[in-house]
Parts: structure tokens; sequence; C-alpha cells
């Protein structure tokens, strides 16, 4: 079972009820300004968000509702896999730390028990910890791994991962990168060749390229984002440990900011804890933290 975004939000649910501690019908808007500031939603949205509630003070749950879910409005059909793309190819990138390594496991057990084949492609050959820590993780979930020394070329790991692939006839490729962000120059450089050397494995790869945020960095992630936006062009956003930070309202803003869809967030450490986004039960989620009924 899946755990819930209820659990994820945990933290940032504290934080509303501290400015707003019993659910009410109505909340004026100064109020809903400042459980909103708490959850780490940035003023310049807040802004936003008051600008297109009705013009009275107080507001009920729908109005609020209404204008929260524009901020997660995206073509869905941009993110299926193209018809006869075998494999699917993902390329995952993101900083050090964010939990790549991680969610990258949680990935590919999510298609394990969707009785798809997968194969992991450790092209983080900076650190030779990044390939161990996969490779464990692929002995752990019992999922095959392509990968090779420290210091060997990524984007030949990623064209071997993709061609063992298609030989194999693999369902899914889910492809780790490097995360160093102290010279953007070599990382870009590196990130573009890689998406370069997929398309030579496999016309069209890789299919979807997804950056790891961390959670708990809320709103200062949004640059982040942008640097690798602007390198390869991402295509969807999964946000990890979105259970130890109480900034969950940060969504709202990176949202906004980078205009691409949520895939999944991390609750929790189990293998189970990367969880389908639903814009709805996020924004339902945190309105019942504030409102006590629903209109």
């Amino acid at each position: 079972m899946f755990g819930s975004i209820k659990k994820g939000l945990g933290k940032t649910l504290e934080g509303i009820r501290g400015i707003i501690p019993a659910k009410q019908e109505r909340v004026s808007k100064e109020l809903l300004e400042e459980a909103l500031l708490e959850a780490d939603v940035s003023y310049e949205v807040i802004e936003e968000i008051i600008y297109y509630l009705p013009p009275q003070n107080s507001v009920g749950r729908d109005d609020v509702k209404r204008v929260l879910g524009a901020y997660f409005i995206y073509d869905e059909d941009k993110l299926s896999a193209p018809k006869n793309a075998s494999p699917f190819v993902e390329l995952i990138v993101g900083v050090n730390g964010a939990g790549k390594t991680t969610t990258i496991a949680k990935l590919a057990n999510i298609y394990k028990n969707q009785n798809k084949s997968v194969l992991l492609g450790a092209s983080d050959t900076f650190r030779a910890a990044a390939i161990e820590q996969l490779r464990r993780w692929s002995e752990k979930i019992d999922v095959p791994i392509v990968y090779t020394q420290q210091g060997h070329d990524p984007s030949a790991v990623a064209y071997d991962t993709i061609a063992s692939a298609k030989a194999k006839k693999i369902d899914n490729v889910i492809i780790d990168t490097a995360g160093r962000l102290h010279n953007q120059v070599n990382l870009s450089n590196e990130l573009k060749k890689i998406v370069r050397i997929c398309d030579k494995a496999y016309e069209g790869a890789p299919h979807r390229k997804i950056l790891i945020l961390d959670g708990t960095q809320g709103n200062s992630s949004i640059n982040q984002a942008k640097a690798f936006n602007e390198m390869i062009g991402i295509d969807a956003l999964i946000i990890t440990k979105l259970d130890g930070t109480a900034k969950g309202g940060s969504l709202f803003s990176i949202a906004k900011a980078l205009q691409l869809p949520i895939l999944y967030v991390g609750v929790g450490e189990s293998m189970d804890d990367l969880i389908p986004f639903d814009a709805g039960s996020y924004i339902d989620t945190i309105l019942d933290a504030i409102f006590n009924t629903k209109e």
C-alpha cells in the first residue's frame, strides 16, 4: 500500500494549526496569509492567491480550493510513454543529498509491482559511493544494473544500459546521473552529452527527464531546479523528504516557478513511501487543517 499525502504533510499541518488552532467555516484573508506563509508558500504566490479570491475579507473552502488548484494545471498527455517506446528510458537528475539514489530504487520497485521489467544504469561515475549505493539497492530490490568503475565515461554507461535493455526486451530503464553543482559548466556539458548518447542508443531517449528535489529545502530549491531545466529541459519532478519538513506549501511555489508536473512525493523511508502526487488530495489535506467542513 502506498503511504498517504497526509503522512507526508504532518509537520506542515502542525505549522498551520499553530496559526489557526481551531478549524473554521470561513477564514479571514489575513489569517490565511499567515498560515500559507508558515507552510513556506512564497510571498509572491500568496499575494497572487489573495488577489484571485473573492473581494470580501473572509473566504470559504471552495473559494480557496478553486484558486489553489490553478497551480497544478498541465498537459498530462506529455507524461505518457511514447507509443512503442520499449524500453521507456528515464534520466534522473538532481543534486547530491536530495535522495536521488533511494528514489530511483523506489521508482524501480513501483515498476516491478506493475509487473514491468526494469534495468538501472549507474551513470554517476563521479563518486564511487554513488555506484556502490545504487548497486546495493539493485540487489535489495532484485533489479539488474549496468555499472562501471569510478571515473569512467557516464555517457558510455547510459549507452550500454539502453543497448542491454533493448537486447533483453526490458520495459523500463532508469539512469542515475551525477549531481555536483560546484562546477555547473562541467555538469551541464556532462548531462547534455548523456542526453545525446541516449538518443544515439535509442532514438527519442531519454523519454522523460526527471528532477529530484529535496522537500526540506522548500522554496530555496527553485533556483537549483531552474539551473537543471536550463541545462537539459526537465519534463517532471519528484519531491523527496516531504515528511521531514514543515515546508510542504512550497509545492505551490515550485509548480508556479517551473510549470512542470510533480510525479511523486516521498513521504517516508520505506519502499512504499514514494506516492503518486495528486494535486486534489494535496490541496484537500491542507484545507482540512483550516476548514471544518466541506462546503
